[in-house]
């Protein structure tokens, strides 16, 4: 009888056990995977790095349930961009959303984002970067340990400063503008005759405001959300750049998920660079002439063309960096 009853109790222990293993393997007790995202701007509504965030974070969540929570680290939580570009690399840091020019001082290929005048409207760009061409782009990336998962839009990019309006190619020059820490970037204001100031993006905004720097080149939205129509003047609406802005992350930190989580991670990403797109395109009418109320001068260059000509030895020096190939491939799509 006392056999019996042991073995009764030793059945039900086992069960327990299988019971609570059974649990335990179970999609709701499943270990979830945390996502750190950063970005060096703000978390206002209206900037486009954060809009993007927001995208990703809802799309990813959506797809994954409870598996996958994305956190924010906004304004230079993680450090300014080149750190979190490293830490990519490294598997230290899990995703960024990065200025493309920061990313071209990794891969050069990246560089033809950067190039003046390129690209003629916000449309042309996007069908380039979701082509042949930005699929090209994404693999030099990969095998530097860094996945692109889109290709989101800052806005183009427009001069502000403290000196002058710029209408003419000469209005540039003389004036010191701080530009990213980027070769493209440094010779395109050199050769328009101005002052190509690199520097962080977070000591930007003091050196304008103690008169370190006269302006720097920057989309709308982001003029808008980091108040930099507090400490200057003048908004030039120059066009000059397109500002791609790519949601990237680590290798290490995407190839440790499982096959289904990473295809949701790649689908939430292409949804949420669409919706970011519209919605950074919407921002900017808006910003504008809240800008202008707040006491910004707003003026459109007057002869694109001049400007063109004036850096085209941009092109030529940075053509064989980016790969022949790639510039022609890119030039022939936007003509």
């Amino acid at each position: 009888m006392t056999t019996r009853r042991t073995s009764l109790k030793l059945l039900s222990l086992s069960a327990a056990l299988l019971a609570v293993a059974g649990i335990a393997a179970s999609p709701a007790f499943a270990q979830k995977t945390v996502i750190k995202l950063g970005w060096t701007t703000s978390d206002g509504a209206q900037d486009p790095y954060a809009v993007g965030a927001r995208a990703f974070k809802e799309e990813v969540e959506k797809r994954a349930g409870d598996r996958i929570e994305v956190q924010f680290y906004p304004n230079r939580q993680l450090g300014d961009e080149k750190d979190m570009l490293e830490g990519m690399r490294f598997g230290t840091i899990d995703a960024g959303i990065i200025t493309n020019a920061v990313v071209a001082n990794v891969e050069p290929s990246f560089q033809l984002n950067d190039l003046p005048f390129l690209y003629s409207n916000e449309a042309q760009a996007q069908k380039l970067l979701d082509g042949e061409i930005g699929e090209a782009l994404s693999k030099k990336l990969a095998a530097k340990g860094v996945y692109v998962l889109g290709f989101m839009e800052g806005g183009f990019r427009h001069m502000i400063n403290n000196r002058k309006p710029v209408v003419n190619p000469d209005d540039v020059s003389g004036v010191k503008y701080r530009v990213m820490q980027n070769p493209v970037f440094i010779d395109m204001f050199s050769s328009l005759g101005g002052s190509a100031v690199p520097m962080a993006w977070g000591e930007t905004f003091t050196a304008v405001q103690q008169g370190t720097i006269d302006g720097l080149e920057i989309p709308v939205a982001v003029i808008s959300a980091n108040k930099y129509n507090e400490v200057t003047k003048y908004l030039s609406l120059t066009n000059h750049t397109y500002s791609a802005i790519e949601l990237l992350m680590s290798k290490r930190s995407f190839d440790k998920l499982p096959a289904d989580l990473q295809g949701a991670v790649r689908e939430a990403a292409k949804a949420a660079t669409a919706s970011q797109r519209v919605t950074a395109a919407a921002n900017v009418q808006t910003l504008l002439t809240d800008l202008e109320k707040k006491g910004m001068q707003v003026n459109k260059i007057s002869d694109p063309a001049a400007f063109r000509t004036s850096v085209k030895p941009v092109y030529d020096k940075f053509r064989s960096s980016i790969g022949a190939d790639l510039t022609d491939a890119a030039l022939k799509a936007v003509q």
